[in-house]
This record gives structure tokens, sequence and C-alpha cells, in this order.
């Protein structure tokens, strides 16, 4: 079995966000973190792994400091790691973003796809459904339980206040919540020799594909020139103010004085 897991480098918004003139994250400025949820997929590989013998592959599309999370993600028990990076391909929208990534997996075996339902920077969790469009792959989103059986994969889909059952013949792709599981933990040994065959540029350790590898990537589709989605505006979050301190001698003029700025504001 072969387990592809699509991962992506956020910005630790912790850290502050920083943004380029055109609106779009400037992601080489500021600290980044693997995507919950698409940690929370890579262990559910890493769980076929230890059922199966599954080979894991991560794929992560950005800049080459992507590498880290690519050392991350190996260290954590990932047995291959692809790397797919190019300025041509800087600015990607989720059409763009998904249309390379859709390129780069064609140049991959896989029974099964896993992404995260959705990265923290974006929000949008429309990335994994439409690689699976682009590759002509059931999809099922919101991922909470994964098992397979049979050629089929069996998983239990979160929906509204219950859940759905769904059975999906391989090869398909889930996006996974981060709820899914608790990811494990990466192991020293294995740091330290991933760390040193990266240094030692192993091209067996991260594979890199530039735009020049997705024969199957059209130019319109990719990078920010193939983006449809164009940001009017972009800001960091809104403090809030102060607001207003009251205070009073007694309980009942508290609750009267609550009462009167609910109902003024139509809150109640």
């Amino acid at each position: 079995m072969k387990v592809i897991v699509c991962i992506k480098q956020v910005p630790d918004t912790k850290g502050g966000v920083v943004f380029n003139p055109d609106g779009t994250l400037n992601r080489g400025a500021m600290l980044a973190i693997m995507n919950p949820d698409d940690k929370a997929g890579l262990e559910a590989a890493l769980r076929l792994k230890d059922q199966f013998g599954a080979e894991v592959t991560v794929l992560t599309m950005g800049l080459p400091k992507a590498k880290d999370m690519l050392i991350e993600a190996l260290a954590m028990g990932a047995d291959k790691a692809v790397l797919v990076t190019d300025r041509k391909l800087g600015g990607a929208d989720t059409w763009a973003t998904s249309s390379t990534i859709a390129a780069a997996i064609r140049k991959l075996e896989y029974d099964i796809i896993i992404t995260g339902r959705q990265a923290i920077d974006g929000d949008t969790a429309q990335v994994g459904p439409q690689i699976a469009e682009h590759l002509g792959l059931p999809v099922i989103s919101y991922t909470q339980e994964l098992k397979i059986e049979d050629g089929y994969a069996i998983i239990k889909r979160q929906y509204d206040d219950r859940y759905h059952m769904i059975k999906a013949k391989l090869p398909c792709l889930c996006t996974a919540l981060a709820e899914l599981n608790d990811p494990r933990y990466q192991t020293v040994g294995r740091i330290f020799d991933y760390c040193d065959k990266v240094e030692a540029d192993d091209k067996d350790t991260i594979s890199t594909f530039s735009r020049a590898d997705l024969d199957t990537l059209r130019d319109e589709d990719c990078g920010l020139a193939g983006s449809p989605t164009k940001i009017a505006k972009a800001s960091d979050k809104v403090r809030k103010g102060a607001g207003t301190k009251v205070q009073f001698d007694t309980p009942e003029e508290s609750v009267a004085y609550l009462m009167e700025q609910l109902t003024t504001r139509h809150v109640i």
C-alpha cells in the first residue's frame, strides 16, 4: 500500500503575520509550523504503515525552508518526502495550488491520498477536494476515523451533530480533521539522521520538483497569474478596544445595568 500525505507549512500566528505589498502572505518572514489538520492526516498514514507496512510519502508545495517541516514528517516516520518549489508557483490561490499539487501527485504512485481538512492560514477547505477533482478520485471530507478493508476505505465522516459512515473504493482522497488522532512525536535518532542527509543534499531523502518537472501543469493554472482569486485588501487582525468599565455597589444595580445595555443593543 502506498499513501501520499499532503502537508503544508503554515505561519505560526503567535509570532505575528507579515504581508507582501500585493496582499499575499510573506511566508519567508514568519515563523512556520506544520498545519494541525495535516499532521493528523500524517498520523493516520503512519498508523496504516504500522498496520499494513504501507509506504508513506509526504508532499508539500512551498518555499525551500519547507524542508524543515519535511524533516519533521520523516522524523515522525514517513518514508519519503517531496518538495514542490519554484518562484513561478508563488502567490497561488486554492485553484493554482491544487492544480500544481495534482500535477506533482501524477508523478507518484498511490492507493490513498490524505490531506488536512483545511489550513489555518486560509481556512478554505478547498484544496483537498480540488486535488481529488483534478485526479478524478472520490473524496471524503471531514474524516474522524479511517480504516482500510479489502481495498476499500471505511471512513467515519463528521456531519453537523451526527456522522456519516462512508465506504469508498481505493484509490480515493480523504481530508482529515485535527481531532482524528493525537500525532506521535519525532524520534531523536530520525531527527539527526534526516538532518544529516538533508545537509549532505541526499536527493533520495527529499525529492524536489520545479515548475519544469510538472509536465501536466498548464502555465495558466499556476502561480499568482493563474489564480482567479484576487485579494482586494489584507490586514492584521483588528485589536479590540479596552471597553467600558463600570462599578456598582449592589448586584441588583449590576443586573439592571446589564439588562439595560442588552435591551438597548437589541441583544434581547
